[in-house]
Formats: C-alpha cells, sequence, structure tokens
C-alpha cells in the first residue's frame, strides 16, 4: 500500500511523532537516505517558492547524511564522492562549513546570498535553502553540537526565509536520552528526518516539519511506493509504545551516564591508547590518540575477538551504539571486554 492510501497504522504513528515532537505533519518513507532526500527536495522547493533559483544546502564538514546521490553529496566527507563526480563535481547547489565554527557558517550564509552579476543579469538568484545539520555528529567521530552553533543556525534560517533542518536518523528516536537530538540544543527545526531505531528494526523513514514547512509539498510533489506502508508503520507504533509505557528515555540516561564515566575510568587507566570519551545518552565515543599505535577499526577488531561488537566513527574514535534497552549489568560485561581488549592491545605493544 502506497502513502497515496490512508492507513490506520500511518495516521496513527504519524499523530504519535507530531504529539512528540515540534512537527505538525509527517512523510514517511523506507530509510534515513530516503528521509534525507525528501528533506533536499522540500528544501529547494521551499527556496523555488520564494523566487530563488540557484538554491544553496549548507551542511557541516564530516558529516554524514547517506549513500544516495543527493545525500552522498550533502555528506561533507570527500571519501564518499571517489567515483561518484561528473566532471569532477557532485550534485550542486550543496556548501560546506566547519560543525560549531559560529564564524564560518556566518561568513558562508553571507556569501551565498550574494548572487554572481552574470547570473543576476540573465534573472538569476541565488540564496540558503537550508542549513541541515545532525545534532551530534556520529560518523564525523561523536561530535556533538554546540548549542550557540544552533541557536546561530536557527537564527540566520529566520533571518533569511531558509529552513533549518535536523538530521535525526542515527541520534533520534531516544538515543540522545532525550527523544529527539535537537532538545538538547534548545531548538526548533523547521524538518528533521529519523529513521534507524523508528521501526525496531524494520525498515522505515520518516520526516516531520512544521509550520510553513510542512505546507511546501501538495499532492504528487513527493511519493513513496512502500512508504508508510501498514507493516513498517505498525512495528513503529510498537516502538512509539515500548518507549512510551516503559520509560525507555530514564534507561538511556541513567546507562549512558554508567557507559560514559566507565569508559573514562578505563580511559585514565590506559592515557597512552585513550583519550576525551564525548557525546549523549548511548552513542558515546573515546578517542584514539594519535600515538597510540593503533586505529579505531583495529580496536574494534580486538573488541570483536572478546565477543563485543563496536563500531569506529572515522579513523579515531570507537564508537559505542547499546541497545536502549540495555542493562547495568550488561554495560558492566561490555565495559570489562573493552578493556580486556585493551589490555592484549598495550601488553603486545611492550
Amino acid at each position: 500500500v502506497s502513502n497515496l492510501y490512508y492507513t490506520p497504522q500511518q495516521g496513527q504513528l504519524a499523530a504519535w511523532l507530531c504529539e512528540n515532537s515540534c512537527a505538525d505533519k509527517a512523510f514517511f518513507c523506507n530509510s534515513g537516505a530516503e528521509s534525507n532526500e525528501a528533506a533536499i527536495k522540500l528544501a529547494r522547493r521551499h527556496a523555488s517558492n520564494r523566487g530563488i533559483t540557484d538554491p544553496v544546502i549548507i551542511t557541516a564538514e564530516q558529516s554524514f547524511h547517506g549513500r544516495t546521490l543527493a545525500t552522498v553529496t550533502a555528506t561533507a566527507q570527500p571519501k564518499y564522492h571517489k567515483g561518484f563526480t561528473y566532471g569532477g563535481e557532485m550534485v550542486r547547489g550543496f556548501q560546506y562549513t566547519p560543525y560549531n565554527n559560529l564564524e564560518a557558517l556566518k561568513k558562508l550564509v553571507d556569501e551565498i546570498n550574494i548572487t554572481p552579476e552574470e547570473d543576476a543579469k540573465v534573472g538569476r538568484k541565488r540564496g540558503v535553502a537550508a542549513i541541515l545539520l545532525e545534532p551530534l555528529q556520529g560518523e564525523g567521530g561523536i561530535i556533538p553540537g554546540t548549542r550557540e552553533f544552533f541557536e546561530l543556525a536557527r537564527k540566520l534560517c529566520d533571518e533569511n526565509g531558509a529552513l533549518l533542518m535536523c538530521d535525526e536518523v542515527q541520534v533520534g528516536m531516544g538515543r540522545s536520552g532525550s527523544l529527539w537530538g535537537h532538545e538538547q540544543l534548545g531548538v526548533e527545526p523547521d524538518v528533521f528526518t529519523s529513521a534507524k531505531a523508528l521501526g525496531g528494526g524494520v525498515p522505515i523513514g520518516a520526516m516531520m516539519a512544521r509550520g510553513e514547512a510542512a505546507e511546501v509539498f501538495g499532492p504528487g510533489d513527493h511519493a513513496s511506493t512502500y512508504g508508510g506502508n501498514p507493516l513498517a508503520c505498525a512495528a513503529g507504533l510498537a516502538v512509539a509504545e515500548y518507549l512510551s509505557e516503559h520509560d525507555i528515555l530514564a534507561n538511556v540516561q541513567a546507562r549512558g551516564e554508567q557507559l560514559a564515566e566507565k569508559l573514562a575510568d578505563i580511559a585514565s587507566r590506559y592515557p597512552s591508547v585513550l583519550g576525551e570519551v564525548r557525546g549523549w545518552g548511548l552513542l558515546r565515543g573515546v578517542v584514539i590518540k594519535e600515538d597510540a599505535g593503533c586505529t579505531a577499526a583495529e580496536l574494534v577488531g580486538d573488541a570483536m575477538e572478546e565477543g563485543l561488537l563496536l563500531v569506529a566513527a572515522g579513523p579515531s574514535v570507537v564508537r559505542f551504539v547499546p541497545p536502549l534497552v540495555v542493562k547495568e549489568s550488561e554495560v558492566e560485561e561490555a565495559l570489562s571486554r573493552f578493556e580486556k581488549a585493551i589490555a592484549k592491545r598495550v601488553g603486545a605493544s611492550q
């Protein structure tokens, strides 16, 4: 059943998402990349409605937004662009700024809003369509956004008629300790996206919008054959119900604090290998020092040999992303195995 047709599960899940966020409407699709594609299209249409012929979406360096051609272009990491360019270019209309750098963002917005003279002569107009940011960069190294940066992004969007859009695919649905990552930063985006945890393992994505942004798409402007299908939305409803009835956010907060504190303890015992511990809730990372003699990926391999599944976040951060329902004893066991892997690595190098 495509989202051309109404199904009860789709309506109920949309209602839950809107009742538990700043959103007014939800669009369903099948993945995080698709939800970000929908946000990109919405931003371009919104800019077109304002007379902008050359809309630019600003994203942050070291971001990750998906693997479709537009979302991988939005992903400001050249390693993901290799082999996918045309004449050395990716999809036009994206520019990048350092994450959490206020001055750089201000400067870039000012530059984009100046239409080159030769383009203006033929009726073209350049402008900022949107600023698309992860509240916490996952693939970029588990780097939380700062309130100052996001408040500035919100202000710049308001001043320029652009949309503030948050990619909540990794950090949303409770992983940060709040339901949505942007709630940690005190801002309300015009658009935000979700996937991953939304379906509890069943493929689903969603783009949520509020206010003027929620009115941009009309019938036929965007669609998805399997988006909002009864199975995926039933799974989403089951996840929503479990989150609500079992106070999962409290567990995320408590276990997240436990994870951060214990990781810091381990780092203090192995200062030649481990550095800063950072993140929110149950999305934490520990930095591997430059002179540690190993990469994050190698430490992830060591942990796997101890029966612990982790994942690298770039070359120098080991990422911990346990289930939101993880128990205190399970966190202890995981960290015990991680320390064992570190101890073996250090012992082997001596």
